[in-house]
């Protein structure tokens, strides 16, 4: 939200079979195709905060899936006003080499909620 990429970058698997979704593009695949992926959407946003409210989590041996609500709130381009956005992020763990790699699948939610978020 700092317009800095490094931070999810070091969280990615360093492997071609990574995959990213991202709000202003067609889906990456492969590590160079993310890691650009990752700068051209941070670029476009500054000033901002993230909070992360958990949803649900499950773990095997080399497997982990956790889903949360991300609630956002940066300046997003040219504009100088505030935008708050809420994501629903499902974000998927391989253990590769004793290390866990991240593949990030996130979802905007469009619809105004009132009181407890919902993934409904």
């Amino acid at each position: 939200m700092n317009g800095d990429p490094k931070g999810y970058e070091a969280l990615f698997a360093d492997r071609e079979n990574i995959t990213l979704g991202n709000p202003f593009g067609p889906f990456a695949s492969g590590r160079a195709a993310v890691v650009k992926t990752l700068a051209g959407a941070a670029a476009r946003y500054r000033e901002g905060s993230a909070s992360v409210e958990l949803v649900g989590k499950y773990a095997v041996d080399k497997l982990a899936c956790i889903v949360e609500v991300e609630n956002d709130r940066a300046k997003v381009g040219t504009s100088d006003a505030f935008a708050e956005f809420h994501v629903r992020v499902t974000s998927l763990y391989e253990k590769i080499d004793g290390n866990w790699g991240l593949v990030r699948i996130a979802m905007p939610i469009r619809l105004r909620r009132r009181g407890r978020r919902s993934l409904s």
